[in-house]
């Protein structure tokens, strides 16, 4: 799994965070929230795999960590999971019934288990994260025969950044970073701990930048572009370059009015306390220089394809139908 087939299929490659604890700065002392990444922003482009043979990586080479809170029905929903998620929190308010919940939702819950299938298909068994205070109800009984259903399966391997880059520049390894179509990554919490001030990502995002490599984000997954600041050479020596070649791109992600309502009323909530992470991604996106544009309402649907690095960000689950079809429409006819 850790290196791409022989096949005359074309490439693409998914960088999947692999973190697996979301650190807090409210409450003090909080050692942190149990997270991972979304599925669901992931499954759409797994959709490719009749058409693309898949090289799966994460920033370490560790195995990435399935987040249970992005398997919610409402985030099945795609434009339509504002109304699906205030419907949900309806049903769940009293008498929650699992079965009849479910019984209701049958498109959500049909999409669902497809994505889960993809799943199990290209990535075998997974740790998933754990269920929180405030998590969706549904997904809190799904977990433990999530865990069963991958239980036979088995663990698979991941290249880390590190390695994709150094044998990229490997005269000896056929592997070429040019030879892919595209990268994916997804999003969930985990991105804010292993995309960011990761200097090997930086010189991932370079590298498929300069061989023409559509670079496609979603959700928390473009704080990946502050690591875009760095470079690292042949011999590991990691150098800052404030003025590199995406500074000043137009990119989106999710709005921190979205992640204050998660923080206060969504999953993250912890009942009685305030609960803050150590920053919210647009902001730091600004800071590094880029042009952030996000929605008044989050739960509208915003795509940015900005052509001249081949960057293409959405900001949520609920964009990724959006997200991939764009990305359809810009990948090359084979």
């Amino acid at each position: 799994m850790d290196t791409p087939t022989t096949s005359s299929k074309p490439k693409a490659l998914i960088v999947i965070p692999s973190a697996g604890v979301l650190p807090l700065t409210e409450p003090a002392g909080h050692p942190g929230v149990s997270t991972g990444f979304y599925l669901v922003e992931m499954a759409q482009a797994l959709e490719f795999g009749d058409e693309y043979d898949f090289t799966f990586a994460t920033p370490g080479g560790l195995v990435p960590q399935l987040e249970i809170n992005g398997l919610g029905l409402p985030m099945h929903a795609g434009a339509k999971s504002g109304a699906a998620m205030v419907s949900a929190t309806a049903a769940q308010a009293f008498r929650f019934d699992v079965d009849t919940f479910r019984a209701k939702r049958p498109e959500l819950v049909t999409r669902r288990d497809s994505e889960l299938a993809l799943a199990r298909r290209h990535l075998g068994r997974l740790p998933v994260s754990e269920s929180l205070p405030h998590s969706d109800k549904e997904v809190v009984l799904l977990r433990d025969d999530l865990i069963k259903s991958m239980q036979d399966l088995p663990e698979h391997t991941y290249l880390s950044i590190e390695q994709l880059v150094r044998r990229h520049r490997d005269p000896q390894d056929a592997f070429d970073l040019s030879a892919f179509d595209f990268v994916h990554m997804p999003g969930g919490h985990a991105p804010m701990v292993d995309f960011v001030d990761n200097p090997w990502l930086g010189e991932l995002l370079h590298t498929l930048r300069e061989n023409g490599v559509l670079i496609s984000l979603i959700c928390h997954a473009p704080i990946a572009m502050a690591s875009a600041k760095y470079r690292v050479g042949p011999d590991g020596t990691v150098v800052t370059d404030t003025d590199h070649a995406f500074k000043g791109a137009r990119v989106t992600t999710v709005a921190k009015s979205a992640e204050l309502f998660v923080l206060s009323s969504g999953y993250l909530k912890i009942p009685g306390k305030k609960v803050r992470m150590g920053y919210f991604i647009d902001e730091a996106l600004k800071g590094a220089g880029y042009q952030v544009q996000t929605t008044t309402n989050p739960a509208a649907v915003k795509i940015v394809w900005e052509e001249g690095v081949r960057l293409l960000t959405s900001n949520g689950p609920h964009a990724i139908d959006e997200h991939t079809a764009r990305l359809r429409t810009l990948l090359p006819r084979h």
